[in-house]
């Protein structure tokens, strides 16, 4: 795979918007787990984001009981946070050099990711280039409105999969998310499926499109776009 590189997608949006929500942002996991895979294959990357700028990371991401030793590594190394602390933007980036687009969650994507029109536009240029499209748990979110050239929607009639709504409960923001993800992407024509436990990993690959469930997925979904990658 000589001469491939990535591209990562983090969110700006640290906001609930709710009086009673706490912070949100970037799952950290979701980013250190894709990254981690694709540097043992030595594969460079880059991280961008919508408008440019800080990363938010989701404190809720650094927990003890959700914060796994390579993310802590990651989380640890001033070095690579301070890739998170000014980000280039969409704009600032050559879609033409990369391989992989990779789109990591966090509940503040379903905000910024969702209706970015540059975000949607680099996400068609990427697939119809024959390259591959990825995202993971609420990384979904940037898919819901990218339409092709012919002006179908990128994910109808795709196997795929992203956040279900009744996780959102169980994460303790069920109040407080923008709108039902799972059945946003239902509705554009995903052929949505979920693992059978909740939070369980979870990684769909339909061609040049894959999607993981949640945190837990992560490692696999990178894993699943690098065997993609090695047939292209």
């Amino acid at each position: 795979m000589k001469n491939k590189k990535a591209l990562i997608v983090a969110t700006n949006h640290s906001d609930f918007e709710h009086p009673k929500a706490e912070p949100t942002g970037l799952w950290l996991s979701e980013l250190t787990h894709f990254y981690d895979e694709f540097e043992k294959a030595g594969i460079p990357m880059d991280i961008i984001s919508p408008k440019g700028g800080k990363v938010p990371v989701d404190k809720r991401s650094l927990g003890r009981w959700v914060l796994d030793g390579a993310t802590k590594r990651r989380y640890e190394d001033a070095e690579f946070m301070a890739l998170l602390k000014n980000t280039k933007s969409i704009m600032e980036i050559n879609w033409q050099e990369y391989d992989v687009l990779y789109f990591a969650g966090g509940h503040g994507a379903m905000w910024d990711f969702a209706n970015d029109e540059a975000l949607n536009v680099l996400t068609r240029n990427i697939y119809e280039a024959g390259k591959i499209v990825s995202a993971v748990c609420h990384g979904v979110a940037a898919l819901q409105n990218v339409r092709l050239s012919n002006g179908e929607l990128l994910i109808k009639g795709k196997k795929g999969t992203g956040f279900p709504y009744f996780d959102e409960s169980l994460a303790g923001v069920g109040k407080f998310v923008p709108y039902n993800l799972q059945k946003v992407l239902k509705e554009r024509g995903m052929v949505y499926s979920k693992a059978f436990l909740p939070l369980s990993g979870h990684t769909v690959v339909d061609g040049r499109l894959i999607t993981g469930q949640n945190p837990n997925s992560a490692i696999q979904t990178a894993q699943k776009a690098l065997e993609v990658l090695g047939k292209l």
